[in-house]
């Protein structure tokens, strides 16, 4: 008799048909999950397997546009979701009506980066309250609440590098954790017990399985720093844990995360998954894919796009896709580049709003962003061999290693965002979401009017959320409010000079923030209105609760 491992998560909803979804679950043996909805909707799909674990991803079929419907999820015929006991409320789909009348609600997009799954400790969280758990208590709280229309997680979703005291004494009943790479995970099954801890979690459970999400790695997801350089990359290949390390991230990355991110017809489209559900075992199938994606990035996409009515969300891939010459250095390869201007300019008359999600925030402070461009600038010899070698010691000791440590791709992204954001068609807003960096803000860059080609008519925004889950030490707080300073801007310019680096294609000021603590953004995307919104997770004698600390119109009131 088969039982249900992980899940269900609610994935994917399709906005163009508003009568399909998907819904991912692990079990503990091989059979076939159906979602059974209460109007009528429904779909199967027998499991696959990867290294002993079994999972489906159940397309379902003939859901009502514009209703909300509660489903079940059924393994061999017998019940297994909801719980008899759940004391949660009835997991449900939520379709979007066909086509959008001119009257309907706005898109809710809820985003953020970085959570530790840890569960607390006697009680006490050492980081403070989960603001994913929280969101989802007091939702579960009020049925009747207005629940985000797509919840995206841009990185981090589980910490392969940074495990928890449960975590570890899993590792040690298999392992000796005195041999490298220690208490970290080492294989495919222990990225299992990561998304246990994380995905297990009672009110997040019912929360993913409820609201549609959308997610993309980062470093954590397989190791800090993943992918800084060629150098960091030939050092991490040498060790002999690496191999096993980064195929078993990538493999357990597209089981859990990158499959739920595809529509239907992707999906069945996709060579892998195909090749993967053919045979009683995939896990070979999968392992040659991760290998060969990892030696040649060309071998996979992990970016995507999701339309959402007339918001269009671009996710961005920033760890895997990148090249690393030091004389060529690019956040993406060419082939990727070529995708994201594609389907950034494609139909710009068919969106309001355009959404890049990338875990990796394209405008940090002042400060940082020279410091990284001077970095790059040292490391691919531009003071000399000394410097070269001292510049890759100070990338990686203090993290340099986001859109600025890679100035033509801030370059071309920045050319790319101002085109997407100019001209009649061009959309109302222009957003680029990330996390990463432990602390929220929102900047906004101001081309010249000289600029070739003309300024944005769109409001193009950085808005930067993390984390959901973790901490931050009060030097890098300090830090983060001083790359913003005056005095940090001139300290930022003496090492722009130095590395010969020239200034950035356009200036930018931070409009919000920074925000400390653990957090979540929403955008309401209503026409050409947009409404932001920052909550933080706080506790008190009434447990935790969500305050909000920001709410603000993104757009101009007519």
């Amino acid at each position: 008799m088969s039982g249900l491992r992980l899940g269900p998560l609610l994935r994917y909803v399709d906005w163009e048909t508003g009568s399909r979804a998907t819904v991912w679950v692990e079990t503990t043996r091989p059979c076939t999950a159906e979602v059974r909805c209460t109007d009528g909707a429904g779909g199967t799909a027998a499991t696959f397997a990867v290294q002993g674990h079994h999972y489906a991803l159940v397309v379902v079929d003939g859901l009502t546009p514009g209703s909300t419907t509660a489903y079940e999820v059924l393994l061999d015929g017998r019940r297994v979701w909801p719980p008899e006991d759940s004391g949660f409320p009835p997991s449900t789909i939520s379709t979007p009506a066909v086509p959008q009348p001119e009257e309907a609600g706005p898109v809710r997009v809820t985003f953020g980066s970085c959570r530790w799954a840890a569960p607390p400790a006697d009680g006490h969280d050492p980081v403070g309250a989960d603001a994913l758990d929280t969101l989802a208590a007091r939702l579960a709280a009020d049925p009747g609440a207005t629940r985000p229309d797509v919840l995206l997680l841009l990185g981090d979703q589980v910490y392969a590098d940074e495990t928890s005291q449960a975590i570890r004494r899993r590792i040690a009943a298999r392992r000796d954790l005195r041999e490298a790479p220690g208490a970290e995970v080492a294989d495919y099954e222990e990225y299992t017990h990561l998304y246990d801890e994380s995905w297990r979690d009672p009110d997040v459970r019912w929360l993913l399985s409820t609201v549609p999400s959308c997610m993309i790695f980062d470093d954590h997801d397989v190791v800090d720093d993943w992918n800084t350089s060629a150098a960091w990359v030939r050092d991490m290949r040498a060790t002999p844990w690496w191999h096993e390390r980064i195929v078993s991230g990538l493999m357990s990355y597209w089981v859990y995360q990158h499959l739920g991110n595809l529509s239907p017809e992707a999906l069945e489209a996709d060579p892998v998954y195909a090749a993967v559900r053919a045979v009683p075992d995939g896990t070979e199938t999968l392992r040659e894919h991760a290998a060969a994606s990892d030696a040649d990035p060309a071998r996979a996409r992990w970016s995507y796009r999701r339309v959402f009515g007339r918001v269009r969300l671009i996710m961005v891939d920033t760890r895997a896709a990148r090249v690393l010459d030091e004389q060529d250095r690019s956040m993406l390869r060419d082939e990727e580049a070529r995708w994201l201007r594609a389907e950034m300019l494609d139909r710009p008359d068919s969106y309001d709003h355009l959404l890049i999600g990338t875990s990796l925030p394209w405008l940090l402070p002042p400060l940082i962003h020279d410091a990284e461009t001077w970095n790059a600038a040292l490391c691919r010899g531009e003071r000399g061999g000394r410097w070269a070698r001292l510049g890759e010691k100070v990338r990686r000791a203090c993290d340099l290693e986001h859109w600025a440590a890679f100035p033509e791709s801030f370059r071309r992204l920045s050319e790319l965002l101002r085109e997407a954001g100019t001209g009649s068609a061009a959309p109302a807003t222009v957003c680029v979401l990330s996390g990463d960096v432990h602390h929220a803000y929102i900047a906004e860059p101001r081309w010249p009017a000289s600029t070739p080609g003309g300024t944005p008519a769109a409001h193009v925004l950085q808005l930067t959320c993390s984390p959901v889950h973790n901490s931050v030490p009060a030097s890098i707080r300090l830090g983060f409010r001083f790359g913003w300073s005056r005095a940090g801007r001139w300290l930022g310019r003496a090492l722009a000079a130095h590395g010969r680096t020239g200034p950035p294609p356009m200036p930018w000021r931070r409009t919000g923030g920074p925000w400390f603590g653990n957090q979540l953004m929403t955008l309401s995307l209503r026409g050409r209105k947009a409404t932001l919104t920052l909550v933080q997770a706080t506790s008190g004698p009434a447990g935790a609760q969500l305050e909000t600390v920001l709410e603000r119109s993104l757009t101009p009131e007519e």
